[in-house]
């Protein structure tokens, strides 16, 4: 148990250090290499922009390794423009208004998204477990999660819409 908290701790270090110039929240993503997937993300949704904005956010930030816990033809599904509708809900289910830090999330039972939807708040984050918590960008704070946060209504990928025509 020991190993596997260090190990999640250096994750969180580059992501501390590209945070004490303080970059926005995408740019305190992009400096690290654990978020290479989540920043691919944010860019096939078309939500740069937004998370770039004045805010302040509040951002649970799944690694690379958690993408990878749905599979590589999940995320590859995922990020093609016919299923940004999809991506665009699983990341603003990530997304919360306002800066909300460790300490906070501690004393609540839900947080309400930037897609509308409550997240569950306990010793885990909608069954995801904080790795890195508090990492300070300007316009909002950053949270590491281990998993995929997933809203509980999808809207259907459009490879996978019926077809009007027989």
């Amino acid at each position: 148990m020991r190993l596997r908290t260090l190990l999640l701790a250096l994750v969180a270090l580059p992501l501390a250090a590209s945070a004490q110039h303080r970059g926005d929240i995408v740019e305190v993503a992009s400096g690290s290499d654990d978020f290479r997937t989540l920043v691919a993300a944010v860019q096939a949704a078309g939500l740069v922009e937004t998370l770039q904005g004045d805010g302040p956010f509040t951002v649970f930030a799944p690694t690379n390794a958690a993408f990878a816990r749905l599979g590589d033809d999940a995320i590859q599904s995922l990020l093609r423009p016919e299923n940004r509708d999809q991506l665009t809900a699983i990341l603003t289910y990530h997304v919360v208004p306002g800066r909300v830090t460790a300490r906070q999330i501690g004393r609540i039972d839900e947080l309400e998204t930037v897609n509308g939807q409550s997240l569950s708040i306990g010793v885990r984050i909608d069954g995801a477990e904080l790795v890195a918590t508090d990492i300070e960008a300007s316009n909002g704070i950053v949270h590491v999660i281990d998993r995929v946060l997933m809203p509980r209504e999808m809207p259907a990928p459009s490879s996978q819409r019926r077809s009007s025509h027989h």
